[in-house]
C-alpha cells in the first residue's frame, strides 16, 4: 500500500510528497518519490534550462499512459516561498506561471505529477524579449535516428557560419533540440524570423533530409519547427523527463557524443550518475550570449529572394504578410472545385462544337488535388486513434500497402485543457481511381 505523505528536507525548505509510492512509470517501476529525488539530484543542469523562467506545468497525476493536462497558471495552494510572474499570451488572457529558481521548487512540481519542464524562453525579468532561440528537429514518422544526427551536424554548421553557439540535447522523445543564449535585444517576432531563416538554410542544404515546410502533408525527413519561437510556445528543457516507458530524460550532450549516443541511453535512472560523473554539458551556455544580426541579414536576403513569411501556429492571429493559412491539400481542392465548375460552363457552351467533332477527346480542364487527404481517427489516447488507422489499413490493405511512412499524419492537437490524436493519411501514393472515399471517423471522438 503506498505511503500517505513523506516529508523530504531540501536545503532549507520542507516538500510534502502524497502518495510518494505511487508509480508514476509503471513499466520502469518510477515511482513519485524517484521523481523528485531525481529532479533533487539533477537540479543545477535542470535549473539551468528551466530556472529563473516561467514555467507551464505538465501534469501526470495517474502517470505515463493516463491522460495528461496543461496547466499555466501556478496554482492557488502553494507555499509563499515559491515565485510566480504574470505572462499576457497572444489571445489577450493573462496567467500566473511558476517560476522555479530552486531544487525545492523542483521537487514540489514533481509532487504534482509534473513529469516535464517546459519553460518560456524568456527571463521572469524580461518578458518581452527572448534569451533563447530553439532548434526543434521534429521527425516525421519513419525517419532513422542517423538521419537526424547528420541534420544536427548540418545545422550545426549552419550555426557556426552565423556565429551562433549551438548547444545540443536530445528531446527524450524523438527528436534533437540545439539551444542558443541570445542576449535579450530582440523580440519573440524577430527571434522567430531569424529561426524560420535558419530552418529554411538547413533545408537548402540538405533537401533530401530536412524540411522548413509548416504543413504535415508537405513535410519530408526531420522537420525544423521554427514556430517553437513564437510567444507562448514552449518547449521541455534539458533535464526534463518525458512520458515515455522508461521514463527517458531530454540529455545535453556534446557534439561529439550526440553522433554516438541513442536516445535511450538517459533515463531518469541513468542520468544522475552521469550527472555526477561528467557534469553538466550545457553548463557554459550562458557565458556565450549570441547575436542574431547575421541571421536576421540572412532572412532578409531570402526575403528579396522571394521567401516571405511562413504559416503560424493556428491559434494565433493572422500576422502581416502571412501566407494563407489554409493546408495546401484544401487548397488545391478549392481550385479543383472551381476548375470544374468553370469547365462546366464551357462545356455548356460548347455542345455544338462538340457535337461537330464527335470524336476529339475533350479536357475536362479538371486538376487533381496536390494533397489527397482521409481523416481517419480522432481520440483522447494515442492508441486508440492508432487503434482506428489499423482498422482502416484492414479494410483497405492494397492502400495502406502503397503508404509511406510520411504518409501517415498523426497529430497531437492540444485542447482547452488537454491533448487529444488525430490521424489522417495523405494518399498522394495511391492512383485516383483506387483511392477510398472518407468514411465515419473511428473512433470519432470530439475533444474538449
Amino acid at each position: 500500500m503506498a505511503s500517505a505523505r513523506e516529508l523530504l528536507t531540501i536545503g532549507t525548505r520542507e516538500v510534502a510528497l502524497s502518495n510518494p509510492d505511487k508509480l508514476l512509470f509503471p513499466a520502469a517501476g518510477v515511482t513519485k518519490r524517484e521523481l523528485a529525488h531525481y529532479y533533487v539530484a539533477v537540479a543545477d543542469g535542470a535549473l539551468r534550462g528551466a530556472g529563473g523562467r516561467p514555467n507551464v506545468l505538465v501534469r501526470y497525476p495517474n502517470g505515463v499512459g493516463q491522460p495528461f493536462f496543461y496547466q499555466k497558471r501556478a496554482p492557488t495552494a502553494r507555499p509563499d516561498w515559491l515565485e510566480v510572474v504574470t505572462l499576457r499570451f497572444p489571445s489577450g488572457q493573462t496567467a500566473e506561471e511558476l517560476v522555479p529558481r530552486e531544487p525545492a521548487a523542483l521537487a514540489w512540481m514533481a509532487n504534482l505529477g509534473c513529469l516535464e519542464l517546459h519553460p518560456h524562453p524568456v527571463r521572469a525579468e524580461d518578458l518581452d524579449h527572448p534569451d533563447e532561440l530553439r532548434v526543434d528537429l521534429d521527425p516525421v514518422p519513419g525517419v532513422p535516428w542517423r538521419q537526424i544526427q547528420e541534420v544536427a551536424r548540418v545545422t550545426h554548421a549552419v550555426l557556426d557560419d552565423m556565429q551562433l553557439v549551438g548547444f545540443p540535447k536530445t528531446s527524450g522523445s524523438r527528436g534533437i533540440h540545439i539551444l542558443v543564449r541570445l542576449s535579450p535585444r530582440w523580440t519573440f517576432h524577430e527571434v522567430r524570423h531569424a529561426a524560420l531563416a535558419l530552418a529554411r538554410e538547413v533545408e537548402r542544404r540538405a533537401p533530401t533530409l530536412a524540411t522548413s515546410k509548416w504543413w504535415k502533408e508537405e513535410r519530408h525527413g526531420v522537420f525544423l519547427d521554427y514556430n517553437q519561437n513564437a510567444k507562448d510556445r514552449t518547449v521541455c528543457s534539458a533535464y526534463s523527463v518525458r512520458p515515455t516507458e522508461d521514463a527517458r530524460v531530454s540529455a545535453p550532450v556534446t557534439w561529439d557524443e550526440l553522433d554516438a549516443c541513442r536516445l535511450e541511453d538517459f533515463t531518469v535512472r541513468t542520468m544522475p550518475a552521469r550527472f555526477r560523473e561528467v557534469g553538466d554539458p550545457h553548463a557554459a551556455i550562458d557565458a556565450h550570449a549570441c547575436s542574431l544580426e547575421r541571421l536576421l541579414a540572412l532572412a532578409e536576403a531570402q526575403a528579396r529572394a522571394g521567401l516571405g513569411d511562413a504559416p503560424w501556429p493556428v491559434h494565433y492571429e493572422k500576422q502581416p504578410g502571412e501566407p494563407k493559412r489554409v493546408q495546401p491539400s484544401r487548397t488545391a481542392r478549392a481550385m479543383k472545385k472551381r476548375s470544374a465548375e468553370a469547365q462546366a460552363d464551357a462545356d455548356a457552351n460548347a455542345v455544338d462544337a462538340a457535337a461537330a467533332e464527335p470524336t476529339k477527346r475533350r479536357s475536362t480542364g479538371r486538376r487533381t488535388s496536390k494533397h489527397p487527404l482521409l481523416e481517419i481517427a480522432r481520440a483522447a489516447k494515442r492508441e486508440d486513434a492508432l487503434a482506428g488507422l489499423a482498422r482502416w489499413k484492414a479494410r483497405h490493405p492494397e492502400v495502406a500497402a502503397r503508404l509511406a511512412d510520411a504518409d501517415v499524419l498523426v497529430d497531437s492537437m492540444r485542447g482547452r485543457s488537454s491533448t487529444w490524436t488525430r490521424i489522417r493519411v495523405n494518399l498522394r501514393h495511391v492512383p485516383e481511381d483506387a483511392r477510398p472515399p472518407q468514411e465515419p471517423l473511428d473512433p470519432d471522438e470530439r475533444p474538449d
